[in-house]
């Protein structure tokens, strides 16, 4: 790489995710990153090269737009589908919209089953989603979490939405607290109406066990946000849990991979390894190749000479910009470079052989 000689390179992080494979108490690996840099690529390879070393891998897409379908030219749904050519490496893609539902029906059935009832629960998580934003996001995750916490799984990869997205997941436990303390206030105004119905129907409005409604679904409240304090105790181990960041080498994907670094420091969540995706030629820097178009270009057609004028000007950018990453994170990061090939990697197949530069990436020393 440019602007890093032979001492320099020995004095920084291996440049692959080996440390991450061989880490066997790692239980959660999320990847994140701007939209459109390769996220579940790398997901994807990661899965890939954790189920060689491990019994079972889950691999969850909490992206709305899943691309796990796509990448594995497969169809998976919100139950754990084994991939194709492999035995121990499953995939699933969550509906935030369907865990939501599953919550609110969680209460609704431990309600009881009359028509006032149900219509006071219908009407109480309607006021708490619309009272506090995000409150429906963080049910959601808490649904998704408890489902994952149950599944036998040694190690699950979470290829997870853009980063405004990802922040917004980290941030669910503060949104829990906010929650709670407003649903405080909706029992008091959801309380005497179930009172109302429950004198006109002669009868309480309770659970199945007698429970009264309004405690039932506080409680169910302190239950998720007890399951979410623990997920996020997890989250703040990093020797169960570890963030990937990836990124392309372009401003605003180095910016907003410098945010979501300072954001996961702030959440006190691991974060050391960082994947640049789309390099050209990463074992090759601009100023060797511009020696060799300089020597060779008298001699090419004019088409051919703009056509590598274009790509010494790409490289030339993405060089400064991989400085600028090496400059932000080398010393403490694993920094892997991924180059940018001639075709997509689609199917099992090129899903694994290019995982392969995970572990053992090109020699940008030659």
């Amino acid at each position: 790489m440019a602007d890093l000689n032979d001492d320099e390179f020995a004095e920084l992080p291996e440049p692959s995710l080996r440390n991450i494979i061989e880490m066997e108490s790692l239980k959660w690996v999320f990847v994140g990153g701007k939209g459109g840099v390769g996220k579940t690529t790398t997901s994807c390879c990661v899965g890939i090269r954790l189920s060689m070393v491990r019994e079972k891998v889950l691999l969850v897409s909490t992206d709305p737009a899943h691309n796990l379908s796509d990448a594995f030219s497969q169809k998976f749904g919100s139950d754990p589908t084994l991939v194709q050519g492999f035995d121990n490496l499953y995939c699933m893609e969550i509906d935030a919209d369907d865990d939501m539902n599953s919550f609110q029906r969680s209460m609704q059935e431990g309600a009881a089953e009359d028509d006032d009832t149900q219509s006071v629960v219908g009407n109480f998580m309607a006021d708490l989603s619309t009272s506090i934003p995000g409150i429906d996001e963080a049910m959601s995750f808490a649904e998704l979490m408890k489902q994952v916490q149950q599944m036998d799984y040694d190690t699950i990869v979470f290829d997870t939405a853009p980063t405004g997205h990802t922040l917004r997941l980290l941030s669910f436990p503060t949104i829990m607290e906010k929650a709670l303390g407003k649903v405080a206030a909706l029992k008091e105004r959801f309380g005497g109406l179930l009172n109302q119905a429950s004198a006109m129907m002669g009868g309480a409005a309770t659970g199945p066990n007698g429970e009264n409604v309004a405690d039932l679904m506080v409680g169910k409240l302190e239950e998720t946000r007890g399951i979410i304090a623990k997920v996020n105790a997890a989250f703040r181990d990093p020797e169960v849990t570890t963030f990937v960041c990836v990124c392309i080498p372009e401003f605003l994907s180095i910016y907003e991979t410098e945010r979501l670094v300072q954001e996961l420091s702030k959440f006190g969540i691991d974060c050391h390894n960082v994947v640049v995706n789309q390099v050209l030629f990463p074992e090759k820097d601009a100023e060797e190749l511009g020696e060799w178009f300089e020597g060779a270009k008298a001699g090419l057609p004019k088409e051919a000479r703009d056509i590598c004028a274009k790509m010494m000007a790409r490289k030339r950018m993405q060089d400064k910009y991989i400085g600028q990453c090496f400059d932000l994170y080398g010393d403490d990061f694993h920094v892997v470079l991924m180059p940018l090939l001639d075709y997509e990697v689609r199917g099992t197949e090129k899903l694994t052989n290019f995982s392969e530069l995970l572990i053992n990436p090109i020699d940008v020393e030659e």
